[in-house]
């Protein structure tokens, strides 16, 4: 996948959240403010 250019939309993508439940960007339309926070895991 492609970088994301500043100053643009973010892409829709689902994710599955600590329980195991897909969530998607698109979930929260219209909301306020987003804040998207990826954690690096270690394996």
């Amino acid at each position: 996948m492609a970088r994301v250019a500043l100053n643009t939309h973010a892409p829709d993508f689902t994710l599955n959240d600590f329980s195991g439940n897909s969530v998607s960007l698109s979930d929260f339309t219209g909301r306020k403010n987003v804040l998207v926070v990826f954690n690096r895991g270690f394996f």
